[in-house]
């Protein structure tokens, strides 16, 4: 209604509503008092109706927007009505008479009831009708009804959000039915299909900072089976200061239903290891390498030399880490290819480091299928011209990161790395350096693995690829693996075969639904495509063999093993003669070395000859 033709509105509405205020309370109180006289009844409805609008112009009653309509409109009312009824009664004593307390606060009840409903009536129906015809807010379900939920709703409920919340679900049975927020709790996480269903919900929220992430897994899994979008809250931290936006929320990760719950560093003697301390990195610029990089600022070294052999995956690390702590810690980039035994040894005397971790290598499993010879250069010649370079250097401690597929190998990556193993336990023999090596499965994120596959097959509308049904494997992420690797090495005393807790293994397929599901499709909508194994793949991955288990647990989710070992000089003269043989030679001499559990030695000697 435009604004003239609406203040008209409310000026009759008003006259209407004081005129019938006044002749009600007269007519109510006529059989028990005498009371009535035409007179009275005139002088006091012209009185009343002029006051009123004297009154209701000076609180403003017909230039406020009553569909906004709160409490401060309510209170204007209630100011504008009794003022008026008091004009009322002053005019009527001026006039010598009669005056009827009992007529002018019925009078008064009946202005503020009828006057007040008239302007919220309005409101309350644009927010049940109009509004609700318009909503396009996405109704929202939240779980948990503690501080995090009751945060997030009140955030939702002030804010212009895009989200509605419409109810609470909350495994504390004491908690259903109750209301925060004017919210109720209405059924426990086992409910969330059913009342996803039940009202229309859009969007799923996990208001439960402090979850554990084996519940988030089970929470998600009882989400998946229905088509809303799940969110999940940040850290408990965010809530307990204040920090908390909506804007804060994010989706679940991939990350957050491996079930893995984030591990507890032995601090102090990462300290003694790494503060004030110069590390060497190779492989700084892979997903391994620059996250040990990241994580080893932390315990602020002196000085860290970042080795790789592309320029610009270490011109970035170099420009986050310059970035990230300025003049603190000295940062060194370093192009070097560790094939180039020359070069590494100048870089190691160069640097002097105290510790070095050794990532670099190919790590392509079909790739190195069909460039076997570039599998050995790198990852035995490189990381023996590493070692060697370091113990010359007076390194105290070298770590070599290793693989799952180092156990039992099927293929030649996995092989390559076994022999790097046997290499880098026979040095720790040989030298005072401390040699030791970390093996550990698929860290997802990383620029080899599966995950950015994926998400490259999603932007192009699928279908996602997955080689068998029944193919597993074991998942780490990132910043897990590479803290475990920095806690080995600070736990390490020469010789170890460090085994990291992988967890349970995950089904490929599994992994690839879930990250359909996460990005809001259906499986249909993108589908699974099943494509058979490749050259060198293996349907599972093993951490070690049984001879080489040994049941102590060195830290949380560090095992300590012991692979077989060979005499140095065999070990030495198999390795040298590696460069002379033909790939296919090559592949099946290094898949049997690998995979030899007894009389290592004599396969050796019988592949030298």
């Amino acid at each position: 209604m435009a604004y003239p033709g609406r203040m008209s509105f409310l000026i009759g509405l008003d006259s209407a509503i004081v005129l019938f205020s006044i002749y009600i309370g007269y007519f109510i109180l006529h059989p028990y008092m005498n009371i009535y006289s035409p007179s009275t009844l005139f002088i006091s409805s012209l009185t009343l109706l002029a006051s009123h609008h004297l009154f209701a112009a000076l609180y403003r009653l017909y230039h406020k927007a009553w569909e906004y309509a709160s409490v401060r409109e309510l209170i204007a009312i209630v100011k504008a009505v009794s003022f008026s009824i008091a004009a009322t009664a002053i005019v009527q004593m001026a006039a010598f008479q009669d005056i009827y307390f009992r007529v002018l606060m019925i009078t008064w009840m009946l202005h503020v009831i009828l006057i007040g409903g008239s302007r919220f009536s309005w409101r309350m129906y644009r927010d049940r009708y109009i509004k609700k015809a318009n909503d396009q807010r996405k109704r929202t379900m939240i779980v948990g009804a503690g501080a995090g939920g009751s945060t997030v709703v009140r955030q939702l409920l002030s804010n212009e959000s895009e989200f509605k919340p419409v109810l609470f679900v909350d495994d504390d049975l004491h908690k259903l039915r109750l209301q925060i927020h004017g919210i109720t709790v209405l059924g426990t996480t086992r409910n969330i299909p059913y009342l996803v269903d039940e009202h229309a919900i859009d969007n799923i929220i996990i208001a439960i900072p402090s979850l554990k992430r084996q519940q988030i897994k089970h929470i998600y899994e009882q989400c998946a089976k229905t088509a809303a979008k799940v969110q999940i809250m940040p850290l408990i931290e965010d809530v307990m200061t204040g920090k908390l936006s909506v804007s804060q929320l994010r989706d679940v990760a991939v990350e957050d239903l491996l079930g893995r719950e984030p591990i507890e560093l032995d601090i102090e003697s990462i300290a003694e290891t790494v503060t004030g301390k110069t590390v060497l990195v190779t492989g700084a610029g892979g997903s391994i390498g620059s996250e040990i990089c990241r994580q080893i600022s932390i315990f602020q070294p002196e000085k860290i030399v970042l080795v790789g052999h592309g320029e610009n995956s270490i011109y970035q690390i170099d420009m986050e880490m310059r970035k990230s702590h300025k003049d603190m810690i000295e940062i060194v980039p370093v192009i070097a290819d560790v094939q180039d035994r020359e070069r590494m040894f100048e870089v190691l005397a160069e640097h002097q480091p105290d510790i070095v971790y050794h990532t670099a290598a190919h790590k392509h499993v079909p790739l190195m299928e069909y460039n076997p010879k570039e599998a050995v250069k790198n990852n035995i010649f490189g990381t023996k011209n590493t070692a060697e370079a370091s113990a010359a250097a007076g390194v105290k401690r070298f770590v070599l990161v290793s693989t799952d597929k180092a156990v039992n190998p099927t293929n030649v990556m996995g092989a390559t790395k076994r022999v790097a193993e046997m290499v880098i336990q026979q040095l720790d023999r040989e030298s005072d350096t401390t040699f030791t090596a970390v093996r550990f499965g698929n860290v997802l994120g990383s620029r080899g693995s599966v995950i950015p596959l994926f998400k490259k097959q999603l932007a192009e509308g699928g279908p996602l690829t997955v080689t068998h049904k029944d193919m597993t494997r074991y998942f780490m992420t990132i910043p897990e693996a590479s803290r475990l690797v920095i806690q080995s090495s600070a736990l390490a005393h020469g010789g170890e075969l460090f085994v990291l807790d992988m967890g349970e293994p995950v089904k490929i397929v599994d992994l690839a639904r879930n990250l359909i599901k996460l990005s809001g499709y259906t499986e249909d909508e993108i589908g699974i495509h099943f494509t058979g194994l490749r050259p060198g793949e293996k349907m599972y991955e093993e951490l070690l063999n049984e001879n080489e288990v040994h049941p102590e647990q060195v830290f949380p989710k560090i095992h300590i093993g012991k692979a077989g070992v060979v005499e140095g000089e065999i070990l030495w003269r198999f390795v040298g003669c590696l460069k002379e043989k033909d790939s296919k030679t090559l592949r099946d001499q290094l898949i049997e070395i690998a995979n030899t559990k007894d009389n290592l030695k004599q396969v050796m000697k019988q592949a030298v000859i």
